[in-house]
């Protein structure tokens, strides 16, 4: 951009840059001016630069990149989501060392989520991100998988579409297969090829003479597992399936049998005849070591017959007899005549306790002593005396409840100095 405005120029604009841009403007007045006026025009053409470099930038990102990949029906698929395959930056524009932080949202096209064989992890955004699983035959042919990548610190997105073509494998079945708890990793660390290798390599070593191939790899918490604390060493686990067309060795067979299941009841490590080739490298559960032997076919479910539709004799089965006709006329009666006499009963005894048993005003008049009557009789008489007084109006009001009334000189008018400081004895001073 820079190189076209100095061509536009012409010869009179070329040396240096600060020289350059201000021959495009009219003649400079003063030398102060004209350094003004060439900050400014260069100012303005690096800002013009960087928005057609970002521009040029976005237009080439709005094209996702296209990547055909292969997976394999029964073997395990694992694709790396690195940074520097999204990151594209133009060839003048120099990298940056420090760690950019970038996220993955992948998902089949025309789909919010992944296929159920295809799982998705990333540690951190710092970490590469990983699509990992095993094909089913059912999943067997084409599948489009669109992966977008958010840049946090810039918040760009870069798209790219994964073609994944599922096929048969080529070569031998795998119809041993042996799944491994492994205690010492975590599912990131097992997904690059050379982890993986090397767990192969060191199980060779217990299963030989095979040739061992990845069949699954699942996140201990996928199958149940507990988030561990976050103390240095703790790992989530991961189970590692494992493939083979030769039978299991003598020294697997050993693990899982019966004896061994015993002793890991107890708390007891199983039985292990061979040397755990694996450890220190990997360590394995091998209470949770289960083999899989495909190589002799289920018998297939016999599909029932179908029958005539009746039942044949069966002596532990009674079936009910046909219910009898009864009267529900007297037990009507019995429900609703009982409680009815019932509290006619209860009505007629309230009635004779509250009518006929009763004592009489009389009666307890002759029962009581004279000197009571007498004093109860005051009691009546000196309530209904202060019962009339209160009720008539000529009674004088008490003088202590009238308005300006001074206790001390018994005036009815405001005192003419404060009572408050009069002595009560006089002769006090």
């Amino acid at each position: 951009m820079g190189r076209a405005l100095l061509a536009e120029a012409g010869p009179s604009c070329s040396g240096t840059p600060a020289r350059a841009f201000p021959c495009l403007l009219p003649a400079p007045v003063s030398v102060t001016h004209r350094q003004g006026q060439a900050g400014a025009a260069m100012a303005a053409a690096l800002i013009w630069i960087s928005l057609l470099v970002g521009l040029l930038e976005g237009l080439g990102g709005t094209e996702a990149q296209q990547t055909t990949l292969h997976p394999l029906v029964g073997r395990v698929f694992v694709h790396t989501l690195d940074h520097e395959s999204f990151l594209q930056r133009p060839e003048h524009v120099f990298s940056v060392s420090a760690p950019i932080p970038i996220t993955y949202h992948a998902h089949l096209q025309g789909h919010p989520d992944l296929p159920r064989w295809l799982r998705y992890t990333q540690r951190s955004p710092y970490q590469p991100g990983f699509l990992y699983g095993t094909a089913t035959p059912e999943d067997r042919g084409h599948q489009i998988i669109e992966v977008t990548a958010y840049n946090r610190d810039s918040f760009n997105t870069t798209q790219q579409m994964l073609v994944l073509l599922i096929g048969d494998p080529e070569g031998p079945l795998l119809p041993y297969q042996a799944e491994f708890l492994v205690r010492s990793h975590d599912v990131e660390e097992v997904l690059p090829s050379i982890p993986a290798s090397r767990f192969l390599t060191a199980l060779g070593g217990l299963w030989e003479p095979a040739e061992l191939q990845l069949v699954n790899i699942t996140s201990a918490l996928d199958r149940g597992g507990r988030v561990p604390l976050p103390i240095e060493g703790r790992k989530e686990g991961v189970y590692i399936k494992v493939g083979s067309a030769s039978p299991f060795s003598t020294c697997l067979k050993m693990v899982v049998s019966p004896d061994s299941h015993a002793r890991c009841a107890q708390g007891q490590p199983p039985l292990l005849s061979c040397y755990d080739t694996l450890a220190p490298h990997f360590r394995v559960d091998w209470c949770n070591v289960s083999l899989v032997d495909k190589s002799v076919p289920e018998p297939a479910d016999e599909a029932p017959a179908p029958g005539d539709g009746i039942l044949e004799h069966d002596p532990f089965f009674c079936p009910p007899t046909e219910a009898t006709n009864r009267d529900f006329l007297t037990d009507a009666l019995v429900t609703l005549l009982v409680p009815l006499l019932v509290a006619l009963l209860l009505t007629l005894l309230l009635a004779y306790v509250m009518c006929c048993r009763r004592e009489g005003r009389l009666k307890r008049d002759l029962a009581t002593s004279d000197i009571q009557m007498v004093h109860h009789r005051t009691i009546r008489g000196n309530t209904e005396e202060l019962r009339q007084m209160a009720s008539s109006r000529e009674v004088p009001r008490p003088l202590s409840t009238l308005p300006m009334f001074n206790v001390h000189t018994g005036e009815r008018l405001p005192p003419q100095v404060d009572s408050a400081q009069v002595p009560l004895i006089l002769d006090q001073h």
